[in-house]
């Protein structure tokens, strides 16, 4: 009885995690989609429907567009800061690390967004990707950092030393040899990057003003009808594309690496 109860248990819990996602691949090709799960009355109007807003698809490439800078900037940065702490011994080196990283964790972005808002108004950046880019790479940066000081500890310096004596420079030792050893940390904080910014609504919604700049996190907000009530349609077909690109991200970084957190060292 007591296995029983484990799996009915587990079933339950599989159900209720696995009902949003059953109503996401529905709804979308239901003639009139409702908030309950069920067989649709197939049709693609919502689709062509989808297409016509001026909106919706641009907003998909500004999501993409702020989530690819910002997974760049972050992966690239956080690699050498994590690469210089790892390497390099300064007195309160730790204590300097957990220190971002527990402010980064209380002085999140929704607590911060006044002074984020008036930098970004004193450096004129305000109705700018670049600059929402730029916020949102410094909101990730300290947890990356973190994250990747790990894999970097975990690489033999016998391998540095080796093409030190060959005459290589600092860069391209990080280039070619402790990059291909920590590839899986950096496709973990590319995900992690992209993931973040991808669901991000707030700090694109106070910084950028123009509806043609907006992602589509703060898009999909706008899909109502006439009559103010949320539109079923075009916010399950939207929703749909809108998961595709991080999850496809997701399995391919998964193929690729299948998250094994080892580094590229032979065990």
């Amino acid at each position: 009885m007591r296995r029983i109860g484990f799996y009915v248990f587990c079933c339950l819990l599989l159900a209720f995690f696995a009902l949003p996602l059953l109503w996401l691949a529905c709804a979308p090709f239901d003639r009139t989609p409702t908030i309950t799960a069920s067989l649709p009355d197939f049709t693609l109007q919502n689709f062509d429907t989808l297409f016509d807003n001026p909106y919706a698809m641009r907003s998909l490439g500004n999501s993409l567009l702020l989530a690819a800078g910002t997974g760049v900037l972050v992966v690239v940065f956080a690699a050498l800061a994590a690469y210089a702490l790892s390497r390099v011994r300064l007195p309160g080196r730790d204590a300097l690390l957990y220190t971002l990283l527990l402010l980064s964790s209380i002085v999140t972005g929704t607590a911060a967004m006044v002074p984020l808002f008036n930098l970004a108004f004193e450096l004129h950046l305000i109705d700018s990707q670049l600059g929402v880019i730029l916020v949102l790479t410094g909101g990730l940066l300290p947890s990356a950092i973190f994250i990747l000081k790990d894999f970097m500890d975990g690489t033999p310096r016998s391998y540095e030393e080796s093409a030190q004596v060959f005459g290589a420079s600092p860069l391209q030792i990080v280039r070619h040899v402790v990059v291909p050893l920590v590839r899986p940390g950096l496709a973990t904080i590319a995900v992690w990057s992209v993931a973040q910014v991808w669901g991000n609504f707030l700090i694109p919604f106070l910084l950028l003003r123009s509806p043609e700049k907006s992602p589509a996190a703060v898009v999909m907000y706008t899909f109502y009808t006439e009559g103010g009530q949320p539109d079923l349609a075009l916010i399950s077909t939207f929703s749909l594309l809108y998961s595709l690109p991080v999850v496809l991200m997701f399995l391919l970084v998964s193929s690729r690496y299948g998250f094994r957190f080892h580094g590229g060292i032979k065990r």
